[in-house]
């Protein structure tokens, strides 16, 4: 169950980095916020 979490935790990180990266890429190119 330890391990899952863990596996869990870890693909969460890797998203939360990808997720920054490309907001990161977005403004970088002059795309819009949504907002």
């Amino acid at each position: 169950m330890l391990r899952r979490i863990r596996e869990l935790e870890q693909e969460n990180k890797v998203l939360r980095e990808a997720a920054a990266y490309l907001s990161q890429a977005n403004l970088k190119l002059g795309g819009t916020s949504p907002k």
